[in-house]
């Protein structure tokens, strides 16, 4: 059992939500990133999510196009991600981490070589978005037999077909998209998002979590009341974004023990 699917057993038996959280590597400075990941296991997250900076992200609303333009003007590279990554599990061996970025810097790394670095520096999951998964069965296999998780996006839009093509290649958990657009925009439909998860649960049997659109205790406790989990990202880089460097780890913290707090409520 991986370290995610252990996570999210443990949180069932405890009558839980996950929490999950996204920054990218390398924002707002890359002597930040190791701390911050320390600092949101602190403020209660269970599962993190390390973007993979890239000049392209598609999936992104603006600010996590703007948290993947300062990384990249540092430099930040894959082998620095999996650097970063090695750090943090000196001291934490348990917090189950992803990779979340695109498939361009894998294929410049080479697909067996990253799934060989990712595993070798603690990696546990990848959520590749512009990996289809009907593509995916190989790079899932080879995942999977290094005991990391592949993980796929479902949309509002995701077929039936392509539904089932998700649950036979991911592990882990699923990633429910709630809204049509990027990250950071618009406002959720629970009631829609009940539905299109009780719609996906008859094919697919993981853990599903929901992002996009989550920026507060309130949402993630309405969006915790159907869904094994939530994800924040864009929510937390404005923070970071509006917070002197010297107090990030605090802030960051403090905000992601709010929505702790909400969910657990």
């Amino acid at each position: 059992m991986s370290r995610i699917q252990t996570t999210f057993s443990q949180l069932a038996e405890q009558k839980r939500k996950a929490l999950i959280t996204f920054i990218t590597a390398g924002d707002p400075a890359p002597e930040l990133t190791v701390p911050l990941l320390h600092a949101l296991v602190a403020g209660g997250v269970d599962i993190l999510e390390l973007g993979v900076p890239f000049s392209d992200p598609m999936a992104e609303g603006p600010v996590i196009q703007r948290a993947c333009e300062r990384a990249l003007k540092f430099g930040i590279s894959t082998h620095d991600v999996l650097g970063y990554v090695r750090e943090f599990r000196k001291t934490n061996s348990h917090t189950p981490i992803v990779l979340m970025g695109y498939a361009n810097p894998i294929e410049r790394f080479g697909v067996d070589a990253f799934i060989a670095a990712a595993s070798e520096a603690g990696v546990d999951g990848t959520i590749v978005v512009d990996y289809p998964p009907e593509e995916c069965e190989e790079f899932s296999q080879k995942m999977q037999a290094q005991g990391m998780d592949p993980i796929f996006l479902l949309a509002p839009t995701s077929s039936e077909e392509r539904i089932r093509q998700v649950a036979a290649v991911s592990s882990g958990f699923c990633y429910y998209v709630s809204l049509k657009g990027v990250t950071g925009a618009g406002h959720i439909d629970t009631a829609e998002v009940a539905e299109r998860i009780a719609a996906i649960r008859q094919h697919v049997k993981l853990p599903i979590a929901v992002g996009f659109g989550i920026r507060d205790g309130a949402t993630a406790r309405t969006v915790g009341s159907v869904a094994d989990g939530v994800v924040i990202g864009s929510r937390i880089i404005a923070e970071l974004e509006n917070t002197p460097h010297d107090k990030a780890c605090e802030a960051v913290q403090a905000f992601v023990t709010d929505i702790r707090q909400a969910l657990d409520a």
